[in-house]
């Protein structure tokens, strides 16, 4: 639009000087007798001036104004569109911002959950451990309890056996009169008797 304006004030300073310069190539004309070329006809250049200015003027009611509209819309479409991808621009570094922090706290959140999954596999594994010892510790002590109490078991039975063994000696002793290489020989059956049976019981 300032082009032409400045288009338009052009035209009219060379229409309101175009008279002065016509009469000074007249005065030249009429001074040296100058040639045909520089005579100029100053009433067909009046009525050409003033042709040219009534000219002017209806394209300025009429044409310049709609060309100046269009114009004048032209360069405001164009302004709103820079407008327009400038924020646009400027929505899109927002959003590639935000796609960034998102994407950070994703990985963060990512890493977090990985080694939440490595403190919890780690506590299962120490408690699996830690149950696996107790139980094994308890079945240890229930075996030692157990081999205890078939030791007893076991040395009370040869308790038993021993005292039936002497008891049935001496009953064997007391009920028959015999010599002392029978009573000997009694004993030391007896005695035989005791090694067997405890041999067989620590079997």
């Amino acid at each position: 639009m300032r082009t032409v304006n400045r288009t338009v004030s052009a035209v009219l300073a060379l229409v309101a000087t175009s008279p002065m310069l016509l009469w000074a190539q007249d005065d030249h004309a009429a001074e040296g007798g100058g040639g045909a070329l520089f005579n100029i006809n100053l009433g067909l250049s009046t009525w050409t001036l003033l042709v040219f200015g009534a000219l002017i003027y209806v394209l300025g009611k009429y044409a310049w104004a709609p060309i100046l509209s269009a114009v004048e819309a032209r360069e405001k479409g164009i302004q709103d569109d820079l407008d327009q991808a400038k924020g646009q621009r400027e929505e899109a570094a927002g959003l590639l911002a935000e796609h960034k922090k998102q994407m950070a706290e994703a990985r963060r959140e990512a890493h977090q959950i990985v080694q939440d999954g490595k403190d919890a596999g780690e506590k299962l594994r120490r408690e699996i451990e830690e149950k696996a010892r107790t139980e094994g510790s308890a079945m240890i002590e229930r075996a030692r309890e157990e081999i205890e109490r078939e030791r007893d078991a076991a040395l009370d039975a040869l308790r038993k056996e021993s005292v039936d063994l002497a008891l049935a000696a001496a009953s064997k002793l007391i009920r028959e009169n015999l010599d002392a290489d029978k009573n000997r020989e009694l004993v030391m059956g007896y005695v035989d008797d005791l090694t067997k049976s405890g041999g067989g019981a620590q079997a």
